[in-house]
């Protein structure tokens, strides 16, 4: 009976339609468009921690992949922000908000052309507590947490987009 419902899910699986999106392991088409995205330099500190969990997702195809020069650029602006969130009556912080937004584009390198254009954003919440340095090192801890995650947001956009654009190509 197990065996039989195995099979009937996975006859219904295939039928939905539904594909992996690195079918083809570092061959296919999107593990290629995604190691030969450059990075420009972001400015700031949470530039630099988005800009290298980018390069690290975007070189899943392996070393060596996109050697002919990067057939696409992402530009990407950042806004980083802390807020104040729970307030004593004596005006003491202890809880903060951390948001950091990406607006990101996606061009063509040979046409110049705009792919994509989106943004990324995530927040985290952090205790404020009464050692200084605890709450600075969980405000740090919370940037490189939120760095990875838009970057994640990023590449998962970017993927879309250039299976989408494969996928139009003759």
């Amino acid at each position: 009976m197990r065996a039989l419902f195995a099979l009937a899910a996975l006859l219904a699986l295939t039928a939905c339609g539904l594909q992996p999106m690195y079918a083809g392991g570092s061959g296919a088409a999107v593990a290629q468009g995604l190691a030969a995205v450059e990075v420009p330099a972001i400015p700031g500190r949470d530039g630099w921690l988005v800009r290298n969990a980018l390069q690290e997702r975007l070189g899943i195809a392996g070393p060596g992949a996109g050697k002919g020069g990067a057939a696409y650029r992402l530009d990407v602006r950042l806004d980083d922000s802390l807020e104040a969130l729970g307030v004593l009556n004596d005006d003491t912080i202890t809880r903060e908000r951390r948001i950091l937004r990406a607006r990101y584009q996606l061009f063509d390198a040979a046409t110049g052309a705009i792919l994509l254009d989106a943004t990324a954003g995530s927040d985290a919440g952090i205790d404020v507590v009464s050692s200084e340095y605890a709450t600075i090192a969980a405000e740090q801890k919370a940037l490189e947490n939120l760095a990875r995650k838009v970057a994640e947001q990023m590449v998962t956009q970017v993927a879309l987009t250039l299976r989408a654009r494969a996928a139009a190509a003759p």
